[in-house]
């Protein structure tokens, strides 16, 4: 008796993931972060070192300047050395730096569209951090490079600069597609209950 060939199995599909997250980095950051430590042990050291003899006013003044000034860049840049992006089923969260504030999360319900943005660079929305623009949307800016950028159902848009942006915009519009049928078939039974 003859062999019949057997079909060959399908190719794996690769499955898309329950949760996509991507990172970007700044480590230039880093050392804006470590000018806004020196003027705060600027600060510190002239309060300790100093004497307070000639013009307590002027050096009050000036240690307090140097403290809030060397805070205020040190809190301001180690906010947005980091951004991490997380999109489940439900809805789309940014992070930013160590402590994860700012934060912002969208559900997915009011996104309309998903894009790749190849090259955003922090002069485009007037420096690194969350910014806003009132032509261009919001925006979380941590680095130049690969973006995603999405649009909302009230026709703003949202762009955060994230690694694998092309990953993040395949995994959402995914989502987006899913959502979309499961709407449509809610929306057929609905219609099959009314008729009967």
């Amino acid at each position: 008796m003859r062999d019949l060939p057997r079909s060959e199995p399908p190719p794996p599909v690769d499955p898309v993931p329950e949760v996509w997250t991507g990172r970007a980095t700044n480590r230039v950051q880093w050392l804006l972060a470590a000018a806004g430590a020196a003027c705060v042990a600027l600060g510190i050291e002239l309060a300790v070192e100093s004497p307070w003899t000639s013009g307590v006013a002027a050096l009050l003044m000036a240690v307090v300047g140097c403290v809030a000034a060397g805070l205020l860049v040190l809190f301001g840049t180690l906010a947005f050395v980091h951004v991490e992006l997380t999109v489940d089923h439900h809805a789309l969260e940014v992070r930013c730096g160590h402590m994860g504030l700012p934060r912002r999360r969208i559900p997915l319900k009011q996104v309309v569209g998903a894009d790749f943005a190849p090259s955003v660079t922090p002069r485009q929305w007037g420096g690194w951090g969350y910014r806003w623009r009132p032509e261009k949307g919001t925006a979380v800016v941590v680095r130049r490079g690969e973006a995603l950028v999405l649009t909302l159902g009230d026709g703003r848009s949202f762009t955060v600069t994230v690694d694998d942006a092309e990953g993040a915009v395949r995994f959402i519009r995914h989502r987006l597609h899913l959502h979309r049928r499961e709407n449509r078939h809610e929306n057929l039974r609905e219609g099959l209950r009314e008729d009967l």
